[in-house]
């Protein structure tokens, strides 16, 4: 029985990836560095990607403490607010809702980009130069990107822990002070530890699926939207895959 084409399609692009990975790990971390451009994607990753994470990680920890406030109301167990939020918020909305949104923002913006360096032979033209650029533009993307995705979780979960609190404080009167003690009271270092090392994974995801979608574009600006658009989808996907077996292991290894 032929394979569908669509299969088969899926089937190299599933290679392709593998191989783009493991040269990334065969050429990545052999000298020379390209520590400049590191830190540049750095701080162009983190700059891009604050404002509508903050912006989100507010509105996310405001809105779910209103919304579960008259659920917890009516069973009478209205103190543990703080703590179920912010459980909620370290252990699962806060990781996979920031990385969509990085998927979104930089996953995109890294497979348009690459995507127009290669439809323009920028690319090709860094090869004829002496340059390796796979080493200066994914090695250097695909390490900030998982190196900052991590920073950005944390700080969203921070800022939803604010938003909560003020949120709490539209119906209701509660000190920072207790509001915290509250939170800290039930949680410790196993609740935070195990979320936020599958960060680490959903920026590299992210990074490398980026760079390759751009990297291996098609010719003409319709190649690169659909680098860009693919970029976003198999990013989205695999942070959910990547979701679904960290909960797994944790789960396994007693940390739930």
């Amino acid at each position: 029985m032929a394979i569908p084409k669509k299969a088969l399609a899926f089937l190299k692009q599933t290679g392709e990836l593998s191989s783009f990975t493991g040269r990334f790990f065969s050429e990545g971390f052999r000298p020379p560095y390209e520590f400049g451009e590191f830190i540049r994607q750095c701080y162009l990753i983190g700059n891009k990607s604050l404002p509508l994470v903050g912006t989100t990680a507010f509105i996310m920890g405001m809105v779910l403490t209103i919304q579960l406030r008259p659920a917890l109301i009516s069973y009478g167990v209205e103190s543990e607010l703080p703590f179920i939020v912010a459980d909620a918020i370290i252990r699962e909305i806060g990781p996979v809702i920031t990385a969509l949104i990085f998927a979104g923002k930089i996953g995109s913006g890294m497979g348009a980009e690459l995507g127009s360096m290669k439809v323009t032979e920028q690319i090709d033209a860094m090869e004829v130069s002496g340059t390796n650029p796979f080493k200066f533009l994914v090695v250097t993307r695909v390490l900030a990107a998982t190196l900052m995705l991590p920073l950005l979780v944390l700080l969203a979960d921070s800022i939803s822990i604010i938003g909560s609190f003020i949120g709490l404080n539209i119906k209701g009167v509660m000190s920072f002070r207790l509001f915290m003690d509250d939170i800290f009271q039930y949680l410790d270092f196993t609740d935070i530890f195990p979320p936020l090392i599958k960060t680490f994974f959903f920026g590299f995801s992210v990074g490398m699926v980026g760079c390759f979608k751009g990297y291996f574009s098609d010719k003409g600006t319709e190649g690169v939207g659909r680098s860009a658009n693919s970029a976003v989808v198999v990013s989205s996907m695999l942070i959910f895959l990547i979701d679904l077996i960290a909960v797994q292991i944790t789960d396994l290894l007693g940390f739930n």
